[in-house]
């Protein structure tokens, strides 16, 4: 007999639900111990979160092998998992995941679905959640002919044990499509959104990650866009900090680029984080920060004042950088409380809690006297506490999966630098020879403080933590250890390395294996790294030319023909897109794009569809291919080519639909820079012009 429902309970009495917060256990990997989630039940109650949804990936029975009860062992230790929940005020949520193999046409296979969620019910669960991720979305055979598509088999299904368990307050539905990127063709107009939104009962939860798998930013418009299209607010399954994807790193920055203004958008909030569950405490603590932020909207208390941050674009109710550093000043005394008997001796920890006893501690250890140096001895190791600074380092080094922390920028920058300028460095005393030495010592004092951190958070009482860090640190330490040596070659400080800097280096001088072989062997390779080179610096917008910006264009214009050559800009060979840059013609409508930045216009790519008066007037005859003219250039201060390769993509795709089948662009040969930049996209080759002045390149590409 069904359960008396309580969501629906809750609506007639007009209760309102609380805001669910907290995490999600949902990465592939090595699942927590049933102690470090006691553990984040007890963390959670005191930073104010109220959820813990069990969705591990590698737990056999909550995905591969759904359908086998839990054995009376098992049993007994999610009885002791939930009364730990209960506890602490934390809903615990059982989340299955039957999509990889259900039938969902088949009575039994939903039967034997009721039959597991009915045992870990009678464990004292009370919230549950039907997980359709990560799944083929092709149907079986029976499938397709008890439904007309795969998003009315889920909430089929989801929707009858939603009903059998009694209506659950909380039960939460993963929709395949759990993102923006998925949708076909997009959010507003996706027909699997549209069948949840319409057909899934209204006290049934959706979660959704954002615009991606792994979302950068979350904004307000794209949750009341998917809002409106599932009737409901979701709940944000978020994977800013999850590292399931990659060995190779790990997140130890704040919790960020979701405004505050979310919240009253939003049914909830987990954070699906990293796979090593001590370094965690950052990811959950800022959310928690992030969480209270808005107190009165959420039915707390805000207790952080977080208003007048100096970051740009700053959220008046929320500081990713206070709340950063609130959660590192908690984590230092996780770090300085010994987890084993008998820790390091710490250097000066007057930093640490000391329980004051008018007893004399006992002696437990028997055997050899305590070792006492002498004069002339080597004096015992004693290692140096950790400190704020050393936790804000390593927050830095290992920051967020779209961003670097200022550190690790600043380091990436003062190293691609002086790689740079390194024939600056000479036996004469210049001033650009002084710079290179000053910017190389600061390198230098930075890799320094690596080494440091590396040494006080390897010798930290608490080892727990400290073995769930120790690749990553190892490794950031041989990176930074091989950027210093390669410095200090450059600067003629030390001779080249044999083991470093060589064409047969040893193992432990290079990074890779075989999926570092086949990254560097694919085209794609470091197209999407966080530092680019050069370091972009600037933040850019693309927009469509208005008649407005004539004047701007003509000064770029005009800035760049003076660059060109050492003559007068009379005796510069005359190009057809002259006309275009000066004014003196006008793009094709919707061919025309501007570049700005903070400071204002810096670029354009302006396109007339049909070129042939142009060509007559210059005396020019058309290749037959390419009857359409491109122009474009950009300020000198413009130092990263991304935008400019946005930009002429950008304006390529106009032209094609305006009607072009091919488009050419004139050079003088002076201008290296743009020809450069053509030559390298790939698509532009050398044309040959009838009347085409000797000084002129033209290249063209096929639309």
């Amino acid at each position: 007999m069904p359960k008396p429902s309580a969501s629906k309970a809750a609506a007639e009495t007009g209760k309102t639900r609380r805001f669910i917060s907290g995490v999600v256990e949902g990465f592939y990997g090595r699942p927590w111990t049933m102690e470090q989630r006691t553990e984040l039940f007890q963390r959670e109650q005191k930073w104010g979160l109220n959820t813990y949804l069990y969705a591990p990936k590698d737990d056999y029975k909550h995905r591969m092998y759904w359908r086998d009860l839990y054995s009376p062992e098992e049993a007994e230790k999610l009885v002791a998992l939930i009364t730990a929940a209960k506890k602490n005020g934390v809903d615990f949520i059982y989340a299955i995941s039957p999509g990889l193999d259900i039938t969902f046409s088949n009575p039994k296979e939903v039967a034997t679905l009721k039959r597991k969620l009915d045992q870990v019910s009678g464990f004292g669960c009370s919230s549950f959640s039907l997980l359709f991720d990560d799944i083929e979305t092709e149907m079986c055979p029976a499938d397709k002919q008890a439904f007309s598509s795969f998003a009315h088999a889920q909430v089929a299904v989801t929707n009858e044990v939603f009903k059998h368990l009694g209506q659950p307050d909380t039960f939460l539905f993963c929709p395949t499509d759990y993102c923006a990127a998925f949708c076909t063709p997009n959010v507003s107009q996706s027909a699997y959104l549209h069948t949840v939104g319409e057909n899934l009962l209204p006290g049934i939860d959706v979660l959704w990650t954002g615009p991606k798998v792994v979302s950068h930013h979350i904004t307000v418009e794209s949750i009341v866009e998917v809002s409106s299209v599932l009737k409901r607010a979701p709940v944000i399954w978020d994977n800013i900090h999850a590292n399931d994807y990659d060995p190779q790193r790990i997140f130890m920055g704040p919790y960020k680029d979701r405004p505050t203004d979310l919240i009253p958008k939003l049914r909830g909030v987990l954070t699906n984080p990293n796979c090593e569950y001590y370094p965690n405490f950052v990811a959950i603590h800022t959310l928690a920060t992030w969480c209270r932020s808005e107190g009165g909207r959420v039915g707390g208390q805000r207790d952080v004042e977080m208003t007048g941050d100096d970051e740009a674009g700053s959220d008046p109710c929320y500081s990713p950088k206070r709340a950063l550093t609130l959660a590192l000043t908690d984590w230092l005394q996780e770090f300085l409380s010994t987890d084993q008997p008998g820790g390091p001796r710490l250097l000066n920890p007057t930093h640490l809690k000391k329980e004051s006893s008018d007893e004399e501690p006992m002696q437990t250890d028997v055997g050899d006297p305590v070792y006492v140096p002498g004069s002339g001895d080597n004096p015992l190791f004693t290692a140096e506490p950790l400190t704020l600074d050393d936790l804000q380092l390593l927050s830095e080094l290992f920051y967020l999966p779209y961003e670097h922390g200022s550190t690790a920028r600043t380091m990436l920058t003062e190293l691609d630098w002086l790689k740079a300028h390194r024939e600056a460095v000479g036996e004469a005393e210049t001033e650009m020879t002084a710079e290179w030495r000053s910017r190389a010592k600061c390198f230098d004092v930075m890799c320094v403080a690596v080494f440091t951190m590396f040494n006080r958070l390897s010798n930290a009482p608490n080892r727990s933590i400290l073995y769930d860090l120790y690749n990553y640190i190892c490794d950031i330490k041989s990176g930074v250890t091989l950027a210093r040596a390669y410095v200090k070659q450059l600067g003629g400080q030390s001779r080249p390395s044999a083991q470093v800097m060589t064409d047969d280096p040893e193992p432990w001088g290079f990074r890779g294996g075989l999926s570092g072989e086949f990254q560097r062997m694919l085209p794609c390779h470091g197209n999407r790294d966080l530092f680019r080179h050069p370091p972009m610096t600037s933040v850019y917008s693309i927009r469509p030319f208005c008649p407005e910006d004539k004047t701007e264009i003509q000064k770029i214009h005009m800035e760049m023909q003076r660059g060109e050559a050492k003559a007068p800009a009379a005796a510069l060979p005359a190009l057809i897109s002259d006309g275009l840059a000066g004014g003196q013609l006008s793009p094709s409508p919707n061919c025309g794009l501007v570049l700005e930045d903070e400071r204002g216009v810096c670029g354009y790519a302006l396109g007339l569809t049909d070129t042939t008066a142009a060509a007559l007037n210059n005396q020019r005859a058309l290749p037959g291919d390419f009857p359409s003219l491109v122009t474009m250039q950009l300020h000198p201060r413009v130092t990263d080519p991304a935008p400019a390769r946005r930009m002429i993509g950008s304006l390529l795709s106009l032209m094609k639909t305006s009607g072009s089948r091919g488009v050419f662009c004139e050079l003088r040969q002076g201008d290296r820079r743009m020809f450069d930049f053509y030559s390298k996209l790939g698509s532009f080759t050398t044309l040959k012009m009838a009347g085409q002045p000797q000084d002129v390149i033209a290249m063209g590409t096929s639309l």
